[in-house]
């Protein structure tokens, strides 16, 4: 383990029981980045944000080779886990959730990182199953559903994996998950295990036919080709390629989120925007204002995999999801802190008049 992993925990982050504080906390400690949120629900359903925070900390890195996480990774990550404690020391939280994903799932030594990032920042983190992170992401874009729409396919590319879930639309938000699919295969992962292979014609066809196939066989079994065709499918991404995809479609001078979220993109916009990716090469990526240096690296990667769904799953339009595994958490907790009264008032009243 690094240092960082054994220094002293610090104060840990305090729920509080009282319902009025209303202030609820996610955290996403991801194959590539470390993310937080902290939210107070509204009157709507929805929450306001109250802070955020987001670093680079690539704890993926070097997993696909070695099969562990890296000292130097452990190390970053821990500094950021840190950071968010701090940050929630400052507030009477209802309820706190903190989660790590496919690196951790993957690497022989996550389980034991997970429990020394627990005692070093005194946050409930845990691994979360690929099912339970497809149904994150489900819940985090269910409120951008439209009642025309009777299912959804939704992609989120990661780092270390590409979840896809296949959704039945209920109505008035209310979503269920039909099946779903974890590939192995994020843009942390291609990037290392390809040497950037996916900035040559070549090396990312040959990665859009190899995520194709799987994708095949899970299409297979749901037959959500057939579906799309019949109409009534809506095809969503939440994920910082199909967001870079859509600021590059609308020339935005910068990333803008409140222009990107829930923004339907016409596919042939984002066809001609990962042509226009492609055509940058390593350096213009790095210097194009809805990139930069840090993720320049993973937006090819990222492309690949885009254009492997768009392949089996042929649409006119994909939804802009700039939300993620941190909303979709802050949502079902104030959700499940709304049922409450509810279950417990049916309770008392069925304990009042028992049934003769």
């Amino acid at each position: 383990m690094p240092e960082a992993v054994s220094r002293p925990a610090i104060t840990s982050p305090r729920t509080c029981p009282d319902r009025a504080a209303g202030i609820f906390a996610a955290i996403d400690l991801g194959t590539n980045n470390c993310r937080l949120l902290v939210g107070a629900p509204t009157a709507s359903g929805s929450f306001r944000v109250l802070d955020s925070y987001s670093r680079v900390v690539r704890l993926g890195e070097g997993l696909a080779t070695h099969g562990l996480l890296s000292e130097g990774a452990m190390g970053r990550a821990l500094t950021a886990l840190q950071t968010c404690a701090q940050k929630l020391l400052r507030r009477p939280l209802r309820r706190l959730l903190a989660v790590t994903t496919e690196a951790c799932r993957q690497a022989r030594n996550g389980p034991a990182f997970v429990a020394e990032a627990r005692a070093a920042t005194g946050l409930p983190i845990r691994i979360i199953s690929a099912r339970e992170e497809a149904e994150l992401a489900m819940e985090s874009c269910a409120p951008l559903l439209r009642t025309q729409d009777r299912r959804a396919l939704l992609f989120d590319i990661g780092g270390g994996s590409t979840e896809i879930a296949w959704i039945r639309s209920e109505g008035r938000g209310a979503t269920e998950l039909i099946g779903y699919i974890s590939l192995p295969l994020g843009v942390v992962t291609l990037a290392e295990r390809a040497g950037l292979c996916c900035g040559t014609p070549e090396g990312f066809r040959r990665v859009v036919d190899e995520v194709a196939e799987e994708l095949s066989r899970f299409d297979h079994v749901h037959s959500i080709a057939r579906e799309m065709r019949a109409g009534g499918v809506r095809l969503m991404g939440t994920s910082g390629t199909v967001t870079t995809l859509a600021g590059v479609a609308l020339a935005l001078p910068r990333y803008s989120r409140p222009l990107i979220d829930g923004r339907v993109l016409d596919t042939e916009a984002a066809d001609q925007a990962l042509r226009d990716l492609f055509a940058l090469g390593p350096e213009g990526l790095r210097a194009h204002p809805c990139i930069g240096p840090e993720r320049a690296d993973f937006v090819l990667p990222g492309c690949a995999i885009y254009a492997a769904i768009r392949k089996v799953w042929p649409s006119s339009s994909v939804t802009v999801a700039d939300r993620g595994l941190r909303e979709g958490m802050l949502l079902r907790m104030m959700r499940q802190e709304r049922a409450a009264p509810r279950r417990a008032a049916a309770w008392h009243r069925a304990a009042a008049h028992p049934a003769p």
